[in-house]
């Protein structure tokens, strides 16, 4: 299996101690058993496998709660085209721009998913503005992390290029993200020409490698919330860009930038800033929440008649906000008809993991392509089978979505984790001896099931190679 798709396996062992378990750095041995530092948790996650995937016990006298709703993923016999083809009749695509953005990724994993992106019909690529940040430094909510006004450093700078230069082999359209009022001690105040400047820089450097896509976020601020100002800032960076290239496109992440708009502040910001920001901007928006079990064509169409601008749907699954959990299930509860009102779909991925993100990704990449015929059990199954190329792989990674459904699925927030909840549930008394002597059971043949089929192959991995399967 692909190596973070490992270190995604060891998120299982958090269900018993509360929090991650931070790698050793010999992750490349875990899953084969030759690490003695870390045969413990080899030994805990091979228990934990079997609890709650590999062999669950055949009776309990408890069951879990209602809250503990299951996914079961039927994996097809054959695999065929992902994401679905679009009729005969049907040109193009269902969303114009689809893609994901980085979660504060480095450049190692933007290169790694372009051409996984460029291979399932993905055509946009963002950089999460925590990514331009000093985040080799400071951690990301220091007040020294986010220094928008500084120029970046040169190494940064190179391996960003790189990124912008792959982009453009893989027919990738990369969107060049900053946020600079966010976590940081210094806003960038449209007013001060100093400020814009230096703003300024980051986008000239990026435009002078041929980027035609940006993006300015405003997002998740606490001050700064003037509708006016902000569309000065953004107006004037969109201004600049437009001047040394006619086709440039900016979109906006707004302040409000969640639900219908009718909420009282967010109604007058939208409609303000709908009046004050450049008609050719897109705008970002997340769906009828901000992390949503449902997006909907009328909560659409209530936002864009206030903002009065293109939208972009930026869709926070299977985002984990870097919290010990993943959601793997495929995307679910987005309406059919949405490309009908919203031009881009953006998946927000998960953190650090962005090989096992490949999972739900390419879900969110079949509904992006071909809304009207999505079938999310259906897309579920293909991506286990595009993503893994023997049996035992594909089954194993089947019990590890089916152990982390998604969030979508339990209607909780980014850090929910349905196997911590499981485990906390089942050492709550009175439990049984026999539980304890059935799961114990397990861990032998668990633990060769997990050293068989996730050994780690750094020449080839799992979940960037294709499937071996015959196709329809």
């Amino acid at each position: 299996m692909a190596l973070d798709s490992g270190y995604a396996i060891l998120y299982f062992t958090d269900t018993l101690q509360g929090s991650p378990l931070a790698p050793c750095g010999c992750l490349s041995t875990l899953t084969a058993g030759r690490c003695g530092n870390c045969m413990t948790m080899t030994r805990r996650l091979s228990l934990l496998m079997f609890a709650f995937s590999l062999g669950a016990p055949a009776a309990t006298p408890q069951s879990p709660p209602d809250s503990f709703p299951s996914l079961v993923v039927n994996l097809p016999e054959m695999s065929r085209a992902l994401p679905e083809p679009l009729p005969a009749r049907q040109k193009d695509p269902g969303f114009k721009l689809r893609g994901i953005k980085g979660w504060m990724w480095n450049p190692e994993q933007y290169l790694a998913e372009i051409p996984v992106l460029a291979e399932y019909q993905m055509n946009f690529l963002m950089n999460c503005y925590t990514s331009i940040c000093d985040i080799e430094n400071h951690t990301w909510g220091e007040a020294d992390c986010n220094r928008w006004w500084e120029p970046l450093p040169d190494a940064k700078k190179k391996a960003y290029e790189e990124v912008v230069r792959r982009c453009a082999k893989y027919g990738i359209q990369f969107c060049f993200s900053m946020n600079p009022n966010l976590n940081s001690k210094r806003f960038a105040d449209p007013d001060k020409p100093e400020d814009v400047e230096n703003l300024w820089q980051h986008y000239q450097w990026m435009q002078s490698l041929g980027v035609k896509w940006f993006n300015v976020s405003l997002d998740d601020i606490s001050q700064g919330i003037d509708p006016k100002k902000q569309a000065k800032l953004v107006n004037e960076i969109f201004r600049r860009l437009r001047t040394t290239d006619p086709d440039v496109r900016l979109i906006f992440c707004p302040t409000f930038y969640w639900g219908d708009g009718t909420e009282p502040d967010a109604e007058k910001y939208l409609k303000m800033l709908g009046e004050e920001l450049a008609k050719e901007i897109f705008v970002f928006w997340t769906g009828d929440q901000v992390v949503t079990p449902r997006v909907t064509r009328r909560a659409a169409e209530s936002y864009r008649k206030l903002v009065a601008h293109r939208m972009v749907l930026w869709d926070n699954y299977p985002v984990n906000d870097n919290q010990p959990t993943m959601h793997l299930g495929p995307l679910t509860g987005r309406d059919a008809d949405l490309c009908e009102v919203i031009d881009g779909y953006m998946t927000n991925p998960l953190c650090p993991q962005n090989e096992i993100n490949r999972v739900p990704m390419l879900t969110c990449a079949d509904y992006a392509y071909n809304p009207r015929a999505y079938d999310p059990a259906r897309s579920i199954g293909q991506s286990i089978n595009h993503l893994a190329s023997t049996k035992p792989q594909r089954s194993v990674l089947k019990e590890v979505v089916e152990a982390y459904p998604g969030m979508l699925l339990f209607g909780n927030g980014t850090g929910f984790n349905p196997v911590r909840e499981r485990a906390a549930w089942m050492a709550k008394p009175p439990q049984p001896v026999p539980i304890s002597s059935t799961l114990m059971s397990g861990v032998s043949p668990s633990l060769r099931h997990i050293r068989s089929n996730l050994a780690v192959d750094a020449s080839s991995r799992v979940l960037s190679a294709r499937s071996k399967m015959p196709h329809e």
